[in-house]
């Protein structure tokens, strides 16, 4: 079996990134389980281990470890031993807070050319955390989409998609019925010869199916939701890249029960771009949109022109980044005193309250 990498999105920048490494050949990463990588090859799928410069990288930066999306280097040993030599920079990079008081990120998927947020239109589209995962996607570098799965479901799913547009802030509203076989082809046209298309969002949303479609065949297990409540099981449990018949490919993240954010604030200044396009009509530049006079914000609040749920989210999210750098700031001053190194334990600082979940 041979892959044409070009098909994945193989270049000439990412071949000047080989340098003088002859000895290495370029792959991109499938799957990552257990610190085995399933890699696409041009003459094939291989599994792979992790190279010890590339376990040492990762020691100090858990974001060095290679995932889904990731172009890397392979190295290939005597005993036909494959080990992943190295991970060739990012183009884009999803990437969540994790869980614990290192105010480190995890990488989901790698070299995106669009993330799309799936959302079922059953029960009802969650607003908060669609405005959550807009904003990780706008921080990825990463064309960000919304899609409305279980259209059918919906009397107009058109009336709901237009509704979700201010929430949007500017990225396109696809709905998508999987069942029906509507809407697919907008979203096809986000997969063509080497590019990749993301799929982020909760559990039961319908990201399997999706892929299921988008390849033309049943690569991943799909589960129906529970009745009851409208909510999903976990079907996929890992993130895994797919190729997708005449190129292109789409990875699909699990349904994370949360998406924390990181403390870059880009993602989420474009994601309510529309409360920025306001504050700027206020008098002062440093307003704080609490009592100062010549408020655009407090006087768009007024007049139902921005609405209150909107700019409490805002805010809320405008909180968990700020804490998200102190706490940032906090563990690099500390790794530039030593104290990670000498084992010294600190007191630990309160978490943040839990966000918005998935």
């Amino acid at each position: 079996m041979t892959i044409d990498l070009t098909m994945l999105g193989w270049d000439a920048e990412r071949a000047a990134a080989l340098g003088r490494r002859a000895d290495h050949r370029p792959a991109r990463v499938a799957r990552v389980d257990r610190g085995v990588c399933t890699v696409l090859a041009a003459d094939g799928p291989v599994r792979a281990t992790l190279g010890g410069g590339l376990l040492a990288a990762a020691a100090r930066d858990l974001t060095r470890l290679p995932c889904a999306g990731d172009w890397v280097l392979l190295g290939t040993w005597p005993d036909r031993r494959v080990t992943v030599e190295a991970v060739l920079p990012r183009r884009t990079a999803l990437v969540r807070r994790t869980a614990g008081r290192q105010a480190t990120g995890q990488v989901l998927a790698a070299n995106l050319d669009a993330v799309a947020v799936v959302e079922p239109v059953h029960p009802s589209p969650d607003l908060g955390r669609i405005e959550r995962l807009l904003a990780v996607a706008y921080e990825s570098g990463a064309r960000p989409l919304v899609v409305l799965t279980k259209s059918d479901l919906a009397a107009d799913p058109v009336a709901v998609a237009r509704q979700l547009e201010a929430v949007a802030a500017g990225a396109p509203v696809l709905p998508v019925s999987v069942q029906g076989g509507t809407g697919l082809d907008a979203l096809r046209a986000e997969v063509t010869p080497g590019r990749t298309l993301g799929l982020l969002g909760p559990s039961g949303a319908g990201k399997s199916s999706l892929v299921n479609a988008l390849a033309g065949a049943p690569v991943l297990r799909t589960q129906e939701i529970r009745r009851v409540d409208g909510k999903g099981r976990h079907t996929t449990t890992w993130r895994s890249l797919v190729v997708v018949p005449g190129g292109g490919a789409v990875v699909d993240t699990p349904g994370v029960r949360a998406v924390g954010l990181l403390d870059g604030a880009a993602g989420l200044d474009r994601a309510f771009a529309d409360i920025a396009e306001i504050a700027e009509g206020c008098r002062y530049a440093d307003c704080a949109h609490t009592v100062e006079p010549g408020c655009a914000v407090r006087s768009a609040l007024d007049t139902g022109d921005l609405p209150v749920r909107r700019w409490e989210s805002w805010r809320a999210l405008q909180r968990e980044v700020a804490y998200e750098s102190r706490r940032r700031q906090s563990r690099l001053a500390g790794e530039r005193r030593g104290g990670w190194r000498t084992g010294r334990r600190r007191p630990a600082r309160p978490e943040p309250p839990s966000p918005g979940g998935l």
